[in-house]
């Protein structure tokens, strides 16, 4: 084929796709040049998602009219002038690429005054072609509104995500800026309704109040800086700040741990890494903690040109950042959290839920018994009080071939393991594993009936959230009502929770909501399952018995028949094994009896 010279406008298109991944990328963009520009305001506006309109304006220093066509050429930049500049690079922007990216796949509008100047300059450019300009009465600053994004790029539009996805990244990016400059006034609207507002005070833990809500923002530890007596000389200062989550505070996901080097917010595996090396023997494995940290440096210390969308950068001594972030955050922990307290009860709503979740319970151990989904279960800790009951039930022929033989219950090791007897040998069954496959196979059954049991609560309960999870909550409450949560929108970042699925009413249901909630952010499980299926699986585990907790003989031979009928035994719906097996043989040769005479 012969080699050709691309068209243009081509080109324009192909590298745009390097800046330009989705709206998140395009509010990005325009933030750090607002703030570039010296704006202490910045509000933000989306429709449709960003895919029909992002519009975001500020209050900075503005483009002078000279300049307004210029700013929109590739590699046309205020911020440096040769390639020594980097090395003291002090803005977000550098490359001069963000602008003529976003016109060339979008329809896109510039209101923009200087602060020198008496009228404003507005200017429209369609697929990157500038198709009119006038001269208009404006404030000081800058008004970006970027139409129908992709529009001129079907195969980029095609692969983005439903409206609510995009929001959440958009929620995501904002709420982070917002974080990170407390001295800027942030404002966000999606859809119509005011996602974020901040007051610019310059207080950092009134932000964190407005991001990850109030409760969580009093209980976040602050990482004081680190002296420069704790470095090497032969060194750069490491300035480390920010905010850690106490331990108890975690999440199913790394995606709460910000990191910020210089102002600029950047992804890096090694330095998230040392956050939750910081927690090591704190958390639970699978947890991973909240934590916001702002890391300070020369900038000669780090290059920040190695990456499209300048979302990672390479250090010059990598080792040493690690060492502060992990020292820092290590430190934090053990001087400022606090001891966990001892509760009895975890109450919600009001004082009186204990005796409310009480009577709940009582409800739905009824509802629960007439649908075939219950097992009567002592609390935990609670000692069993009869072993066996006089008479067994016979049970009854199974319609299909068994998965499992029949075993008979010999007792229980460590309040966690069921130990049975079966004619191959030995079996040992995780209680809560085996209980989870029996519940997500009930609850898979009602289903494909349409007969999911949800049980209202005798008084909604209010639980805060965080921007991208209320964006994850409005995505995805076709599939929580499916489960049997009742949702309902209650102001900015506030939601009602009415109803919980019948497995779990009798826990807490804010913890029950909260771990659905995760499971929707991670979206990983080792098979191929629905969103639905994979929200039944997370409240399964939820209700499940717990390690820990002692079992009657009734109560564990109940299990273990219920494990019998299920279809696929030998796994919970998460791929771990409920049960162990020890075959007559093997029992054998460990006690030396195969070949004795």
């Amino acid at each position: 084929m012969a080699i050709r010279v691309l068209p243009p406008e081509v080109a324009a298109q192909i590298a745009a796709g390097e800046v330009v991944e989705r709206p998140a990328s395009v509010v990005k963009e325009l933030v750090e040049n607002a703030l570039d520009a010296g704006a202490d305001t910045i509000s933000v506006r989306l429709v449709g998602g960003g895919k029909r309109l992002i519009e975001v304006a500020d209050n900075g220093s503005g483009i002078p009219a000279d300049e307004v066509e210029l700013a929109f050429s590739r590699y046309a930049t205020s911020k440096l002038t040769s390639i020594e500049d980097l090395d003291r690079l002090q803005t977000l922007g550098f490359r001069g690429e963000a602008l003529a990216s976003i016109a060339a796949v979008s329809q896109l509008t510039i209101t923009t005054r200087a602060r020198a100047e008496a009228m404003g300059t507005r200017l429209r450019l369609e697929g990157g072609e500038i198709v009119s300009r006038e001269v208009v009465g404006a404030p000081t600053g800058t008004l970006i509104a970027v139409e129908n994004l992709f529009y001129n790029v079907p195969a980029r539009l095609k692969f983005l995500r439903k409206d609510s996805t995009e929001r959440k990244h958009v929620s995501m990016l904002v709420s982070r800026y917002a974080i990170a400059y407390p001295d800027v006034r942030f404002s966000l609207m999606q859809g119509g309704q005011e996602v974020l507002r901040t007051t610019g005070s310059g207080d950092l833990r009134d932000i964190l109040g407005e991001v990850y809500g109030t409760e969580i923002a009093v209980r976040m530890l602050e990482i004081e800086a680190v002296g420069g007596e704790e470095w090497r000389e032969d060194l750069p200062p490491i300035r480390v700040t920010g905010f850690v989550a106490p331990p108890e505070l975690n999440r199913a996901n790394r995606s709460q741990i910000t990191l910020f080097v210089n102002g600029r917010w950047i992804q890096d595996s090694s330095l998230t890494y040392a956050v939750v090396q910081a927690y090591h023997t704190m958390l639970m494995t699978g947890r991973y903690p909240i934590a916001l940290i702002m890391i300070s440096l020369p900038p000669e210390e780090v290059d920040v040109n190695v990456h499209p969308t300048k979302a990672q950068v390479r250090f010059r001594h990598p080792d040493a950042v690690f060492s502060a972030v992990q020292r820092a955050v290590r430190r934090t922990l053990v001087d400022q959290a606090p001891a966990r307290t001892v509760q009895e009860g975890v109450f919600w709503g009001s004082p009186e839920w204990a005796a409310r979740r009480e009577r709940l319970a009582q409800v739905t151990s009824r509802r629960m018994q007439q649908a075939g989904l219950g097992l009567e279960i002592d609390s935990p800790g609670r000692r069993a009080s009869q072993q066996q009951s006089g008479k067994e039930e016979t049970p009854s022929a199974p319609s299909r071939r068994r998965a499992l033989p029949v075993l008979r219950v010999i007792g229980q090791v460590g309040a966690t393991y069921i130990v049975a007897e079966g004619p191959e040998g030995l079996y040992l069954i995780d209680q809560h594993a085996a209980h989870e496959r029996i519940l997500y196979e009930q609850f898979m059954a009602e289903r494909a009936g349409e007969a999911i049991h949800s049980q209202e609560l005798l008084e909604a309960v209010t639980v805060e959230l965080m921007p991208e999870q209320m964006a994850l909550v409005e995505g995805s409450l076709d599939e929580l009502l499916a489960v049997g949560f009742g949702v309902e929108m209650f102001g900015r970042n506030t939601i009602r929770l009415r109803a919980v699925p019948a497995l779990v009413a009798h826990g807490d249901p804010v913890e029950a909501f909260l771990a659905a909630l995760n499971e929707i952010e991670c979206g990983e499980m080792p098979t191929e399952a629905t969103a639905e299926e994979k929200l039944i699986a997370r409240v399964c585990k939820q209700a499940a018995i717990k390690a820990g907790q002692i079992l009657s003989y009734a109560e564990m031979e109940a299990l273990v028949r219920q494990l019998e009928d299920c279809q696929s035994p030998r796994t919970c719906p998460h791929g771990r094994p409920t049960m162990l097996h020890i075959s007559a043989e093997q029992l054998a040769r460990e006690f030396g009896r195969l070949g004795a005479i």
